[in-house]
């Protein structure tokens, strides 16, 4: 007689399509590359769907497969995607599809609409902002799951469509991996030495950073105007504008440049254009704000150099507020006030406190929920 206990089944190989409009930059992007990485690491086929860009060469290096589709596009014509994007669908019979941005998800959702629900893949849509409130982006609240990024954004979604169930919604913080932003993080001799020699202007200075794509919402002007007030009384400050300008938002680039002019900070404001280096350049700033016009869904770029062990301050609302409030409750601010803001500057330049280590918001919790959603809905289809 054979007592030894049965082996438990190995889990499923899940196919998963996660679809956006393109693979340039930013917070949405990258999340996408995370998932899919942690999809091909737990042995699941990764595909991903949208017009193509510079971050496609990591995605396929990486294990997973790109299809190119026109699926950016905020016009009507977008739905001509639908038919192709259905036969695809039936082509590729995935499990999951995962539209992370509201043309892909109008576009997806109707698509799988003229499919039979009992075969069809399901449908999970991650709500990455505070949209404008409206039917057209309530699609991104009609997945069978909905993933919130942060309390903001779960707050957002009860309050502004009550029509999505409760039972349909789950908070999963976006995360930083531990292992490419550790606390304490020295960048190599050789990096170092190329950063002093394109910087020469920043040796013996108090960096204050501003990282982000160049765009009017991530508070440059607030930036502009904190190193202004703080000079006369702290010369050795020095802003650093990182990040680089897309196509079209090229002529706000030149348009700052102009106003650092003006306000005759040309020999204290520096740019590092668009960067692949960032866990890096983080390290040589002392402090870097988060001041964003508007409140931010989440905020990547609060969280990673909280994760090395620099210094954020920043508005006190959004995913900003609540992971400074967790990590770093000395650089909580009240929201758009530049007073405060200055103030808490010259607080922390008088003490230069620091965050402490800390295992919140993680990358492996955030990849390790989502591909449990994946699992259980895909469990349930069967």
């Amino acid at each position: 007689m054979n007592d030894a206990c049965p082996e438990a089944p190995a889990p499923r190989r899940l196919t998963v399509v996660q679809t956006l409009p393109a693979l340039v930059s930013g917070g949405v992007e990258k999340g996408t590359l995370e998932i899919a990485r942690a999809l091909v690491d737990a042995g699941h086929r990764s595909i991903v769907i949208s017009h193509g860009g510079p971050m496609v060469e990591q995605l396929v290096r990486e294990g997973s497969e790109h299809i190119a589709m026109p699926v950016h596009r905020k016009s009507l014509k977008s739905l001509f995607q639908i038919r192709p994007f259905r036969r695809l669908l039936r082509e590729l019979q995935p499990d999951i599809v995962h539209a992370r941005s509201r043309i892909p998800a109008w576009i997806a959702w109707l698509a799988l609409r003229k499919m039979d629900p009992a075969t069809r893949p399901r449908f999970v849509t991650t709500v990455h902002g505070m949209y404008s409130v409206s039917p057209y982006s309530a699609i991104m609240t009609r997945g069978e799951v909905v993933i919130a990024i942060s309390e903001s954004v779960l707050a957002y979604i009860r309050d502004n469509y009550p029509r999505c169930p409760e039972s349909r919604i789950r908070l999963i913080y976006r995360g930083a991996d531990t292992a490419e932003f550790p606390y304490g993080l020295q960048p190599p001799a050789d990096w170092l030495a190329h950063w002093q020699q394109d910087f020469p202007e920043l040796a013996g200075k108090t960096v204050i950073g501003l990282p982000g794509r160049l765009s009017r919402v991530k508070g440059h002007e607030t930036l502009l105007q904190a190193v202004k007030a703080l000079l006369p009384d702290h010369p050795d400050v020095h802003g650093l504008i990182i990040g680089g300008a897309e196509e079209a938002k090229a002529d706000y680039e030149i348009e700052l440049r102009q106003r650092v002019a003006e306000l005759g900070l040309s020999a204290h404001i520096s740019f590092t254009g668009q960067r692949s280096d960032m866990r890096h350049v983080l390290t040589r700033c002392d402090l870097t704000l988060s001041v964003r016009t508007t409140p931010e869904a989440f905020g990547r770029s609060t969280l990673e150099p909280l994760r090395l062990g620099r210094p954020v301050i920043g508005w006190d609302e959004g995913g900003v507020g609540e992971m400074l409030r967790q990590l770093f409750p000395f650089g909580a601010v009240t929201p758009h006030d530049q007073a405060a803001l200055v103030q808490r500057l010259r607080e922390w330049l008088a003490t230069r406190p620091v965050p402490a280590p800390s295992e919140a918001f993680s990358l492996q919790k955030m990849c390790g929920d989502t591909l449990v959603i994946y699992a259980r809905l895909s469990d349930g289809r069967r």
